[in-house]
């Protein structure tokens, strides 16, 4: 190895498999130079001042080592003191679906039943007779917690179905119209993991819970291929704009999958995506890994999405002890324990990577006890089980995370939105579990961040200051909402791009800005590793770079 590539592989700690990747990304002429920059690499030599790409590859780091391996063909981009740093990673997306909200109507921000009504009502009106109207997003806490009904919008939507989610996605308020075409009625039972809310005299009131919204979505008429890839297109270039280089998409079914396999295989894609399809289709995904492989890395597969409950806002979260506000319920397991088990006892056998949605405590705890059972019936292995959003712990489980090698994949926003008013829910002394992302960092987890977009926004720097601050979305709590659960921004910006390479099996090429390493990275306005954390979202996205490309920003 010569002297100039030796010293470039001594400005950041390569991992060995790196090496040949790193000797051959510095033969020649780099093909692009950044100069003038704060690069914060993630890795154990923070800090830089310049970059360069070769190919599709991080070659030089270090204005002395990108000056010395740039050549005539070397495009020079003076950054002008810009802050770089690897590709955001979002760890748990509805990618499809938020995509979609992006031209759909948003009650995000209705704060009265009035408004929430004149809104639908303008919307449907829009449309042509007979067409669904989605969207939604809505937050009946803006309200004072009221649940929204059909009586609301029923008048104002005579031809138009209505299907607008809960912020959470876990409840749809639907109008006469849907219902009639769901042929849900009073005499329709609740079905197994899910509700459909009914009035004092058993009517249905247009509101359907979890596993009852499959009712709904059964009869809403589908996307066409190419309104999927379009509507899949004007969301990778959102993200984009965010900083955001790769999502792991944890959907419920197969359509994003799909669609995603489809467009790779007829173009190239502007950003990375991991896809996890339905845990009960472990079978499926295993035959397809076995005969094809699990993608490249532009569209990969081989992850499956599991359900333990529901969600905090929809009461469907699992607890060992009673809501608060509704002492006759623990919340809805949404599968039988004996059956989730055996799926991802199934999926682990075959060599896929399983990560399980669980919100409440005896959500959390179930779910950590069948990881035990099942890692330890199949035998040791590198399986980097993950727990989706893990939000409401019992402190004696926090532990139990790095003991197991359990990753938490967790989503900060949330933190700031339910903490408005999750201790009507769950009371203080259960707040102690709650969104503990300072607890399990210290404990030795591994935890990862992310959006659960459209959930909560996309935007990374969002997510950012919600780890770091925890002020409340209401601005009720200016020091922070449960402040000794906050985490530095050091933590903060190593869980949305190194954490998440690890919990995607990608550690060896993306996450850090490493030589040999996939050149994923973003552009800021603001030094995020050492300016003032009250700043972070007013934070601009420069420039995106995927794949040594740039995907976003100035030409």
């Amino acid at each position: 190895m010569n002297a100039r590539i030796s010293r470039r592989l001594l400005l950041g700690a390569v991992p060995a498999s790196l090496l040949a990747r790193a000797a051959w990304a510095a033969e020649g002429d780099l093909d692009i130079a950044y100069l003038n920059a704060r690069v914060w690499t993630g890795a154990r030599t923070p800090r830089a001042d310049a970059i360069g790409i070769k190919g599709n590859r991080i070659a030089a780091l270090g204005a002395g080592a990108v000056r010395a391996a740039s050549g005539r063909g070397t495009q020079m981009i003076d950054l002008q003191g810009a802050f770089v740093m690897p590709g955001f990673i979002d760890n748990h997306t509805h990618f499809l679906r938020g995509s979609a909200m992006l031209s759909q109507p948003s009650l995000r921000d209705a704060a009265t039943p009035r408004e929430f009504a004149r809104r639908i009502g303008e919307a449907a009106a829009k449309l042509p007779k007979g067409k669904w109207l989605e969207g939604g997003h809505w937050d009946e806490q803006l309200w004072g917690g009221e649940l929204p009904r059909r009586a609301w919008i029923d008048a104002l939507t005579p031809d138009t179905p209505v299907a607008v989610a809960r912020l959470d996605l876990h409840m749809y308020l639907c109008n006469a119209v849907a219902l009639r075409l769901a042929g849900i009625t009073r005499d329709t039972p609740d079905p197994a993991g899910g509700v459909i809310v009914r009035d004092g005299n058993g009517e249905p009131t247009g509101i359907v819970k979890d596993a009852a919204k499959d009712l709904i979505d059964r009869v809403i008429t589908p996307l066409t291929d190419s309104e999927i890839d379009a509507t899949l297109a004007q969301g990778a270039a959102y993200a984009l704009s965010k900083g955001v280089t790769q999502a792991h998409v944890t959907e419920l079914d197969w359509t994003t999958q799909h669609a995603l396999r489809r467009i790779r295989a007829r173009s190239a894609l502007p950003m990375r995506f991991y896809s996890f399809v339905p845990l009960k289709d472990w079978e499926k995904m295993a035959s397809i890994v076995a005969a094809e492989g699990r993608g490249d890395d532009w569209v990969r597969w081989g992850g499956m999405k599991g359900l333990i409950d529901g969600s905090l806002g929809s009461r469907t979260a699992l607890f060992r002890q009673p809501y608060t506000d509704a002492p006759d319920s623990h919340g809805i397991a949404l599968d039988p324990l004996d059956k989730i088990e055996q799926w991802i006892a199934g999926a682990d056998k075959a060599g896929l990577h399983v990560t399980t949605h669980a919100i409440g405590d005896a959500a959390n705890g179930q779910l950590l006890d069948i990881y035990a059972r099942v890692a330890k019936a199949n035998g040791k292995r590198d399986r980097r089980f993950r727990i989706e959003h893990a939000q409401h712990l019992d402190v004696k489980d926090i532990p139990r995370f790095a003991a197991q090698g359990v990753i938490a994949s967790v989503q900060p926003y949330h933190a700031i939105d339910d903490g408005r008013w999750a201790v009507k829910r769950i009371g203080e002394k259960r707040l102690h579990g709650t969104y503990a992302f300072h607890s399990l960092i210290a404990s030795g987890a591994h935890v990862t961040f992310g959006s659960d977009w459209p959930v909560a926004p996309v935007d990374p720097l969002t997510g950012i200051a919600a780890a770091v601050l925890r002020q409340t979305i209401d601005g009720a709590n200016p020091g922070g909402w449960l402040p000794e659960q906050r985490v530095s921004l050091a933590q903060a910006l190593h869980a949305y791009t190194a954490e998440n390479a690890y919990a995607g099996f990608q550690e060896d090429r993306l996450g850090t800005l490493q030589i040999g390493k996939l050149a994923d990275l973003v552009v800021l306005d603001r030094d995020l590793a050492r300016d003032d954390p009250a700043g972070i979202t007013s934070t601009k996205v420069l420039r995106t770079i995927v794949d040594g490309t740039q995907r976003f920003g100035e030409a």
